[in-house]
């Protein structure tokens, strides 16, 4: 796929806004399903076959998504990077002719190495914060103000500056023989892999959740998707309503119920008392 200025300028800037979303945690555009798809707007424009340029991007941003649901920062523990393993990938995939599972496969250890990169880059912004300190007691808020914009172009920087490198050799053969020569026994292992993360995912949130009376249904769900020809809309359904069933009939949930027991507890004090 040959890639004009303009595409490669917009694909930047697209793993800045996903880079700059990785540390801000405000408007989430580091998540998969977010960055998959800015990036895929991007390679669209000008592109003969736009509409399916956005839908593998979606569709790797959507499966991603599964992957990452448990890659959450937690106190000084960093996930690992879902912002350079999406932006990265889609580019892989769309630039590099390479297959969605490939992509998706590759986005594993892209996670990992982008987690290492930002233990650096919060290394090298340690000098920033003593900086910002000795502006506080200067009394330079300007100088204050910039040391916050450069610590963040670093970790915008930690983003835009792989994608810009693989979105200008992606499609070149060096590239290609190199996604070519890794052994398929390793690109196997790490579907197979990722398959398991996103199973790990879905039960690391409802572990933190403190919800394990919801893994009955967690199994459940994986029977239905396993044992039917459901589609992802016909499993939201279901879902769905096993979750409106189970709103309804809980105590917890039923404030009918919940008036019962209430009555019943206060005739049993009545009938103590009298």
């Amino acid at each position: 796929m040959e890639l004009s200025f303009l595409q490669i300028l917009l694909v930047f800037l697209a793993a800045c806004i996903s880079g700059a979303g990785s540390i801000l945690d405000e408007w989430q555009t580091q998540r998969p399903i977010v960055a998959c798809t800015l990036v895929g707007l991007a390679l669209s424009v000008g592109a003969p076959d736009s509409a399916e340029v956005i839908k593998n991007a979606i569709i790797i941003g959507g499966t991603l998504e599964l992957l990452a649901l448990g890659w959450i920062n937690i106190g000084a523990a960093v996930a690992p990077d879902a912002a350079l393993a999406s932006v990265v990938s889609t580019i892989l995939v769309i630039v590099g002719g390479q297959e969605i599972t490939t992509g998706i496969a590759v986005a594993i250890p892209l996670a990992a190495a982008g987690q290492v990169l930002t233990y650096v880059v919060r290394a090298i912004t340690v000098g920033f914060q003593h900086a910002a300190d000795k502006s506080i007691e200067d009394g330079s808020l300007a100088r204050l103000d910039w040391l916050h914009r450069g610590a963040l172009m670093l970790q915008v920087m930690r983003i835009a500056i792989p994608a810009l490198v693989v979105v200008l050799t992606a499609g070149t053969d060096v590239v290609q023989t190199m996604l070519n020569a890794i052994p398929p026994v390793v690109t196997t292992g790490l579907k197979i892999a990722g398959g398991f993360i996103a199973v790990v995912g879905y039960a690391m949130v409802i572990n933190m959740m403190r919800a394990g009376h919801l893994m009955p249904f967690f199994f459940a769900g994986f029977v239905i998707a396993g044992f039917t020809d459901f589609n992802l809309v016909a499993l939201g359904a279901l879902g769905t309503i096993m979750a409106l069933l189970y709103i309804q009939l809980h105590p917890k949930y039923n404030k009918s119920q919940q008036v019962v027991v209430a009555q019943a507890a206060d005739n049993s004090l009545d009938n103590r008392l009298d």
